[in-house]
């Protein structure tokens, strides 16, 4: 992070932007008993390191409490407190009107994609689909088996490389509400500006940027993310819904399906993840005191995708970005070699450098750097220098 940019640079005796020093050498100031790797995966993905140390100290007895926070009850008042200051980071961060409740959740995107449609799908309505990538399509595929869908953009067939220009979306305002997908992590495209939705409600999967950037909620009826990206561990999925919208859980539907039914019972309407709560807040506390809130930590994560994207960008063509110029994501960094055999060799020269999961997705291989909020600029400038160093001994040796 900022303080282990500084760390650096004193420890270097240079004062030159951080992004400019070796990667290699960058990596060579990390203590010898330490075996942490520069870890690019899309989720679970990378935990800032403080909130790691922090959790590490607290695992045994969290403070005051005599035992571990996965130990104590969920209705006591130590985790109460926990949970209250999890729900006010979220709130803070984004500056979430009091007409939004914030609930807690687990099942991931997964169970998202068909609580969506169980609450908020009118039975003599349909929802609005823009289908930008796998996420979106796994949604509208899940929301088409429990009622009526209709897709009003897709981006199938240029392979999901590029988003509709907002402006120029025609939804149906008769809709039970609009979705889509802030930030594709198997192609890499992202949102920068969300359609105008007016009255129609616009719901958003944000598990891979939540927490990344600043964001006007008020522009969403529903956002959600599951955690394991930039705001906390696996287990745990936010729910940030409109409570004007609360009113469409319908009493018939299973308690843990009823959005309406987890905001009475304040995300206690079963055992809740606690030690994923936790981190959560740890994270949020991370955000807004070290890294200068969600102002901070964006400029961080533009500065992070310029060095990777500025090399996919060089004349040599070496190095194919998937995504178009114009909507590139700043959170998964997608893109091609010449050849598969290439790739895999790639990925394991990577790996022997301490720079670990680069795989593409197995649905369409190729390679994909996540560089969510834990991840340090070091890590980047060492995998930009990594993969100028590979692209030039392969030309050469061609």
């Amino acid at each position: 992070g900022l303080a282990c940019k500084v760390s650096c640079q004193q420890w270097l005796g240079d004062d030159r932007p951080v992004a400019t020093l070796p990667g290699r050498f960058l990596m060579n100031i990390v203590p010898e008993t330490s075996s942490r790797v520069f870890n690019f995966s899309s989720g679970p993905a990378a935990l800032p390191l403080p909130v790691l140390e922090r959790a590490r100290d607290e695992l045994l007895e969290l403070p005051g409490c005599g035992a571990s926070i996965m130990e104590i009850s969920h209705r006591s008042e130590a985790f109460s407190r926990i949970l209250e200051s999890a729900q006010a980071g979220i709130r803070q961060l984004l500056d979430l009107p009091e007409n939004y409740e914030v609930l807690f959740l687990q099942g991931g995107a997964r169970l998202q994609f068909a609580m969506i449609p169980m609450n908020l799908l009118a039975a003599d309505s349909h929802a609005e689909f823009i289908v930008s990538g796998s996420w979106s399509e796994k949604a509208r595929d899940e929301a088409a088996g429990l009622g009526t869908v209709r897709t009003c953009w897709t981006g199938l067939d240029g392979a999901f490389c590029q988003l509709p220009d907002p402006a120029e979306l025609e939804l149906d305002e008769t809709a039970s509400y609009a979705y889509l997908t802030s930030n594709e992590t198997i192609q890499g495209v992202q949102f920068d500006e969300f359609p105008a939705t007016g009255n129609l409600p616009l719901i958003c999967d944000a598990s891979s940027d939540l927490l990344s950037r600043p964001l006007d909620c008020q522009q969403f009826g529903l956002i959600y993310a599951c955690a394991q990206k930039n705001v906390g561990p696996a287990g745990v999925t936010v729910v940030i819904i409109r409570k004007d919208l609360l009113e469409r859980s319908r009493a018939e539907l299973p308690g843990y399906l009823n959005y309406a039914e987890h905001a009475r019972h304040g995300s206690r309407y079963n055992t809740p993840p606690t030690f994923a709560i936790y981190i959560l807040d740890l994270v949020c506390q991370w955000i807004a005191n070290e890294m200068g809130g969600l102002a901070g930590i964006d400029q961080l994560n533009r500065e992070k995708a310029e060095l990777l994207y500025d090399l996919l960008d060089e004349p040599s063509g070496f190095y194919q970005g998937h995504a178009k110029t114009s909507c590139r994501s700043r959170m998964n960094v997608t893109f091609r070699l010449p050849n598969p055999d290439l790739e895999s060799q790639f990925i394991q020269s990577a790996a022997e450098q301490g720079l670990t999961s680069l795989a593409g997705h197995r649905s369409v291989g190729g390679i994909r750097a996540s560089i969510y909020n834990a991840m340090p600029i070091e890590g980047v400038v060492a995998l930009r220098d990594f993969m100028a160093d590979f692209r030039d001994k392969q030309m050469e040796a061609t």
